[in-house]
């Protein structure tokens, strides 16, 4: 990252092939439209090729990245003004992924339909489908996602577990149960 700072664009180049689709899946989890997502990744390297100079190595590249690039999305989901929907309880959530009678996170692997699968997260709000893509499709650990969705820790994991739920009631009412 030193040398991209540095304007090297040969090393910018890099970075941006090493972490494009890291940053496109977090933009088309947010902004939920394949066309808004390629122009947020590409406003995502404007602003960092602008800003490279500052980067003060205190989070990996990829973290910095996908900071900006979360400020981005964001920006434009406000811009088109998107409704936020009624967040349902945990309860209702519990009920609806069949907490009790199966286990969610069994349910939601053995659904192996993959176009199944991306209506089901496309069916959540971005806010759990932002959360879900962190943490178990990117594999960032807690703190990282908490610090990148500017949460406490267990602020985070209360969403993560809101989100497995919704995604198993998703699935399961597509017709998969466990």
């Amino acid at each position: 990252m030193t040398a991209a700072g540095c304007g090297d664009q040969d090393a910018f180049h890099e970075l941006v092939a090493r972490t494009h689709p890291a940053v496109f899946r977090l933009a088309v989890a947010i902004v939920r439209n394949l066309a808004d997502a390629e122009d947020v990744t590409q406003e995502t390297y404007l602003a960092a090729f602008r800003t490279a100079a500052g980067f003060r190595g205190e989070s990996t590249a990829l973290t910095w990245l996908l900071r900006i690039c979360r400020r981005q999305a964001w920006r434009t989901v406000s811009r088109r003004r998107e409704s936020v929907a009624d967040v349902p309880s945990l309860e209702s959530l519990a009920q609806a992924a069949g907490w009790g009678t199966e286990d969610p996170e069994r349910c939601a692997n053995r659904a192996e339909d993959r176009a199944q699968l991306q209506l089901a997260l496309q069916s959540l709000s971005t806010e759990h489908r932002e959360v879900l893509l962190l943490r178990d499709l990117q594999g960032l650990h807690g703190d990282q996602v908490a610090a990148l969705l500017g949460l406490p820790l267990p602020a985070m994991k209360s969403r993560l577990h809101r989100a497995r739920l919704s995604l198993a009631a998703a699935l399961r009412q597509k017709g998969y149960h466990a």
